[in-house]
């Protein structure tokens, strides 16, 4: 079976509600490509490998986390971004990126999916903090220190995983931000829960973490968003019968 490309952007705009969020790029269809979808691949960033790799698995559409056209980049179409755009539009693939409208979305999100891989409970978005479920907290099933909950995420997320502030005082409340998401540590220290998770690290934030008391893990940029277009991809492939393969590029940040 298949879906037309415009199908599928109205599907998830309406569905990530593209238009009540306000963001840095284009969210839905950033490049057009064949009208008939029947094969998409999915990935966290619209790198070079992960078009090579749609292009090799003659996908029709590439859905990501990561797209193009950011506020504040050069506008001309030349090197990284001539090669990527040129691939794109030779093979007659669209692709699709949801950067904030994915963050946030209540199952789908990045946060919500990083809750569930960590078995979160009691989830809920920051009402504070805009767009809605940038931020989150919950509760962890079992109190743990810093170093077992480190433990555990690498395992998980299958890097190393960075830890500062207390790490032997038992976390049972978390709080947490996928991605670049650092700066909003000050917003979990007024919380007052036990530990704030994000994928980055500042220079600044060790020292909030420090001196704020709260347990602070990066858990890695790309490592903490893999899980949201992911299962987006599920989604789609079980609502229109197409075939849907998330692409795990590697990226160490």
């Amino acid at each position: 079976m298949s879906i037309t490309n415009l199908e599928l952007q109205n599907y998830l705009d309406g569905m990530l509600r593209v238009k009540e969020i306000s963001d840095y790029c284009p969210n839905g269809l950033q490049v057009e490509g064949a009208r008939n979808i029947e094969t998409i691949i999915t990935g966290v960033t619209a790198s070079q490998a992960l078009v090579d790799a749609a292009v090799e698995k003659n996908a029709d559409a590439i859905i990501v986390h990561h797209g193009y056209f950011w506020k504040g980049e050069s506008q001309v179409i030349t090197g990284m971004k001539k090669r990527r755009l040129s691939a794109l539009l030779a093979n007659d693939i669209n692709l699709y990126a949801y950067h904030l409208p994915l963050d946030v979305h209540p199952e789908f999100g990045n946060n919500r999916q990083l809750a569930a891989l960590l078995g979160i409970e009691n989830v809920s978005a920051v009402s504070s903090v805009k767009p809605l479920g940038v931020v989150m907290q919950g509760d962890l099933v079992e109190s743990v220190d810093g170093h077992t909950l480190q433990s555990k995420l690498k395992k998980l997320l299958g890097r190393e995983i960075l830890v500062e502030g207390p790490v032997t005082k038992p976390i049972s409340t978390i709080a947490w931000c996928t991605g670049g998401g650092q700066g909003f540590i000050e917003q979990a220290v007024d919380l007052g829960v036990d530990a704030f998770i994000s994928g980055e690290v500042s220079e600044q934030t060790v020292h909030t973490a420090r001196e704020m008391g709260i347990t602070f893990f990066a858990a890695g940029h790309h490592a903490t968003e893999r899980y949201g277009v992911k299962s987006l991809g599920e989604q789609i492939a079980e609502q229109f019968d197409v075939t849907v393969q998330f692409i795990d590029i590697d990226n160490p940040a």
